[in-house]
């Protein structure tokens, strides 16, 4: 009678164990299996899915996201968040177009570039001045950062479009290399998103600064206690993303050739929502930039399969903000 029982025990107990390790990989991974029946239902469908040519448009379409989202990652890896990227974005454009014909493409470029890590300094001490240490208090000053950015956009370019030639034969075909060209079977935009992705993961796991980023954003008290400087922390971090959003504006804009305020409408929920997708914790201390490529890759996917099965855009905005919830909700749960 006593083996019966502990028999009928083991098997209860393993049964348990089946049953969390399915619910953990459930919250875990629902989102993912979604995408990938998505993805399954859109190459049955629509056979363009597989095709070479959109292929090519997504590695297009991958380099701008995820170059402000590995940005957007060392913010949200520091506890902090920072929705100004939609207006930064702008303002480098609009500041990389004018200067294009005055100063010429490459200078004009490394000045935009310049100008985000610029935007990213300012962000910071904005933030630390008005003594904002939480991720809630940072997400209202970058919201009215990013407000003032595009009016200062708007300002500059006098509220138009501003168009780039596109004639190959003139000043801007070597800039429009950058968004349009390839290097083998990579595009531009795909090699810059390699180097900075080995630069920023070296940064993030190898260096001092990087370490302190995460336990800044895992526990401020602890860190501040532990002598590390997160004042300089958070400046780093905001600067990275400034840069990051300069280098996407100036592929973004050399693949678009145009410039309106209109460019990065919903830009900072796609961005949060790849950092999120990519397993980074909202709260902070944990994440990779390595995970938040596959979040960048799944976003990129969403969007590409409901523009080949025919989806309005109103109901692409449901279905984006409806994931994004959906993922800090399973973010809560997880981390709970």
């Amino acid at each position: 009678m006593h083996l019966v029982w502990v028999r009928r025990n083991r098997i209860m107990t393993r049964q348990i164990r089946l049953g969390s390790v399915f619910n953990t990989l459930l919250k875990e991974y629902t989102i993912v299996i979604g995408i990938m029946v998505l993805v399954l239902i859109t190459s049955i469908v629509e056979p363009r899915f597989m095709t070479s040519g959109n292929m090519i448009n997504i590695m297009r379409q991958f380099g701008p996201l995820i170059l402000v989202a590995l940005g957007m990652t060392f913010v949200i890896l520091a506890g902090f968040i920072d929705l100004s990227v939609t207006g930064q974005l702008f303002l480098v454009a609009v500041i990389v177009m004018k200067l294009i014909d005055p100063i010429g493409q490459i200078p004009a470029m490394l000045v935009g570039v310049a100008f985000g890590g610029l935007f990213g300094y300012f962000n910071s001490k904005v933030i630390i001045f008005s003594g904002a240490l939480t991720q809630a208090e940072a997400l209202f000053i970058t919201y009215g950062l990013s407000t003032a950015y595009i009016g200062i956009g708007q300002m500059i370019s006098n509220g138009k479009t501003m168009n780039m030639s596109i004639d190959l034969t003139s000043s801007y075909s070597m800039f429009q290399y950058v968004g349009l060209g390839f290097i083998g079977p990579f595009s531009i935009s795909f090699v810059i998103f390699l180097v900075a992705i080995v630069i920023l993961y070296f940064f993030q796991s190898k260096t001092y600064m990087g370490r302190s980023v995460m336990l800044t954003g895992g526990n401020k008290t602890a860190a501040r206690i532990a002598g590390i400087p997160i004042y300089r922390s958070i400046t780093i971090v905001y600067m990275i993303c400034g840069i990051m959003t300069a280098i996407g504006a100036i592929v973004f804009m050399s693949r678009a050739t145009t410039v309106t305020s209109a460019m990065s409408i919903g830009l900072e929920t796609d961005v949060i929502l790849a950092v999120v997708l990519g397993g980074t914790y909202l709260g902070g201390g944990r994440g990779s930039v390595l995970r938040t490529i596959i979040g960048a890759l799944i976003v990129i996917l969403i969007s590409n399969c409901m523009n080949l099965l025919g989806i309005t855009i109103f109901w692409q905005d449901i279905t984006r903000g409806a994931i994004l919830i959906i993922a800090i909700w399973l973010d809560a749960q997880k981390n709970n």
